[in-house]
């Protein structure tokens, strides 16, 4: 991952620099101290991720964010300031900043906001990479007819935040041998299922479990977060129950003791949904 830094302060961005090279969270591949320079460098380098000072003078980080944003939309921005002021910081992330972090700095709050924004970055990158697929299945015959359909389930998983679980592997393959069935329902148990596709059910099961365990967690956090996202409102319903996600979310307050459960086969069942209305 490439980092690039804006602060007018050099003993801020040595501090920072340092921070990313001691944990292994990328390259920095330059600095600016100044908003006016820092466009310039970040358009002609165009790194993955830009760590920007709020308060500069002459251009601010918010005119940074802005310039850039305009002709490089996916490069991500974590603004840092000792400004307080909720407006301001309101105005931050209207213009597109990821996070914002409080000066002085603090080494755990860089990295686990960096390793956040490297995990967008890197969902972003899937994301686009399976919307290449959809774009180059354009034959009707039926292995391309395939190929769109599991593409389809892979989009969905990434949307879950499981795509890169061992236990997705398996969903992709229980789902693909509905779909050459032709069936929209999972009419066996999912231990028959997993014996039919695996030599190890056992194991088999146990990952799709952990992953499915792990995209209620997603999106129990997602709806924590915004309980309005467009995401959460389709999923929460369509592969999970809704009371479960709810459980689920009040477990993560510390509000209840028990998790939210799973069903594997209204997982499996709402993903063939999604595929239809894709």
């Amino acid at each position: 991952m490439k980092f690039y830094i804006v602060d007018d302060d050099i003993s801020v961005v040595k501090v920072l620099e340092n921070i990313i090279e001691y944990k292994n969270l990328g390259e920095v591949i330059g600095y600016s101290l100044s908003g006016e320079e820092g466009i310039k460098e970040i358009l002609a380098k165009h790194p993955s991720i830009v760590i920007v000072d709020l308060l500069m003078p002459c251009k601010n980080g918010i005119e940074v964010v802005k310039a850039v944003k305009k002709i490089k939309s996916d490069i991500k921005f974590v603004m840092i300031s000792q400004v307080s002021s909720k407006d301001m910081i309101a105005k931050a992330y209207n213009q597109g900043i990821e996070f914002f972090i409080n000066k002085p700095i603090n080494i755990i709050e860089v990295e686990n906001v960096i390793n956040n924004v490297k995990e967008k970055v890197e969902m972003h990158a899937t994301l686009n990479s399976i919307k290449g697929m959809f774009k180059n299945l354009e034959s009707n015959d039926t292995a391309a007819s395939k190929k769109s359909e599991i593409a389809k389930i892979k989009y969905s998983l990434s949307k879950l935040g499981i795509i890169g679980e061992i236990g997705s592997k398996d969903i992709i393959n229980i789902c693909e041998y509905l779909i050459v069935k032709g069936d929209k329902h999972l009419n066996y148990k999912v231990s028959e299922m997993c014996k039919k596709l695996s030599n190890n059910p056992k194991a088999m099961e146990q990952r799709i479990r952990r992953a499915i365990n792990k995209a209620l967690n997603n999106i129990a956090s997602l709806g924590i977060e915004d309980y309005m996202n467009d995401d959460f409102s389709t999923y929460s319903n369509l592969v999970f129950n809704f009371e479960d996600v709810k459980v689920q979310m009040d477990y993560i307050r510390g509000k209840n003791k028990s998790c939210g459960k799973i069903s594997v086969k209204k997982f499996i069942e709402g993903l063939l949904i999604q595929n239809e209305i894709m």
